[in-house]
């Protein structure tokens, strides 16, 4: 009888060892499994490094190309273009008549002008004959004299409104006209430009001015062709700001290419590198994102990203000093930030 217990309790006992085996196996196979999903839903980021570096603050402003010397030609008075001299890309040098306007026209004082000084001439001439013969007194010739001198400004005034002249030496960059055209009081209608070197002009804010001084080196290039990047540099900064929009006209100057690809009236980049900060806390600016007003990066710990708010100070291309809310040493995702949120599971790669 004792046996028979025995051999049932012993029977009992290993159903007992065998299902709480079982149990463990399920349970294992349970944690591997939620493993498994939890890697299948992981999302793949590239991640790096927080750390300091010498940071070197470099601003980008947009700016229009002059010559180094220029001359726009505008009219002032409303009259018909009679004739247009020159062309693009010829080289003309002071005197030289780029356009004429219409000398009859009602508001040209041209011909009348040019009578009045004539007989100016004429009179004078006879008062120096009549002064050498001993007929006229010295006082009558002074007063020919003057009236000469009066008519003869004033043709050569109403002569500068019709025949529109090259101040400078240089080459034709623009003529906005054709023949007939009437042209507008102050609208310019000429360019003359000197363009073996080119000046960039472009504005900066308050806040930025101090950082700005003449002989700073400045890179000047343009959307159209950003491997043609020329060396210039600032020689003339604005004592006052514009009354209109509380900005500071600076100037940098460098040297045109050999084939004059840079022309005025471009719009162009320049790059100022205004000073460095020695071991800076520094981000890639392409791991900054912004979510619900917030500016910040997603921290990774643990194969989980956590969202962390930061505050930035200065920036260049490619990098943004980092004020407060991040430490050296900490991970952060580089790429793939987009598709996180808040405790995301990851598979990184970069580090």
């Amino acid at each position: 009888m004792n046996k028979i217990i025995y051999f049932k309790f012993e029977r009992l006992l290993m159903i007992i060892i065998l299902f709480g085996f079982y149990l463990a196996g399920c349970s294992k196979q349970n944690a591997n499994s939620k493993e498994n999903v939890s890697a299948l839903n992981a999302i793949p980021v590239e991640v790096g490094k927080i750390q300091r570096k010498d940071f070197q603050i470099t601003r980008n402003f947009t700016g229009t190309l002059e010559g180094e010397e220029q001359a726009n030609i505008v009219a002032k008075i409303q009259e018909r273009i009679t004739s247009i001299k020159v062309k693009v890309g010829d080289r003309v040098k002071p005197g030289d008549i780029i356009l004429t306007l219409d000398k009859s026209g009602a508001s040209s004082q041209y011909y009348q002008a040019k009578a009045s000084f004539d007989n100016a001439a004429q009179n004078l001439e006879r008062m120096k004959a009549l002064y050498g013969e001993g007929a006229i007194a010295k006082q009558m010739l002074d007063g020919a004299q003057t009236a000469f001198d009066i008519s003869k400004a004033n043709f050569n005034a109403a002569k500068s409104m019709v025949e529109l002249e090259s101040p400078i030496s240089g080459i034709v960059t623009l003529i906005d006209g054709n023949l007939g055209d009437l042209t507008v009081p102050g609208k310019v209608i000429a360019t003359v430009a000197s363009i073996e070197n080119m000046k960039i002009l472009f504005n900066v804010n308050e806040l930025d001015m101090p950082s700005f001084a003449v002989g700073q080196y400045a890179e000047v290039f343009s959307e159209l062709k950003q491997d043609l990047v020329k060396q210039g540099k600032i020689f003339q900064i604005a004592k006052s700001a514009d009354i209109q929009s509380r900005s500071f006209e600076i100037k940098a100057i460098f040297q045109n290419t050999n084939d004059k690809w840079f022309k005025p009236g471009m719009f162009c980049r320049v790059n100022v590198q205004l000073n460095s900060v020695k071991g800076a806390l520094v981000v890639p600016n392409k791991a900054i994102v912004i979510q619900d007003n917030r500016k910040g990066v997603y921290v990774i710990e643990n194969n989980h990203a956590s969202f962390r708010t930061i505050k930035t100070g200065n920036t260049n291309g490619d990098l943004t000093e980092i004020i407060n809310g991040l430490k050296e040493g900490e991970t952060i995702a580089t790429a793939g930030m987009n598709n996180l949120k808040e405790g995301s599971a990851v598979s990184v790669s970069g580090i």
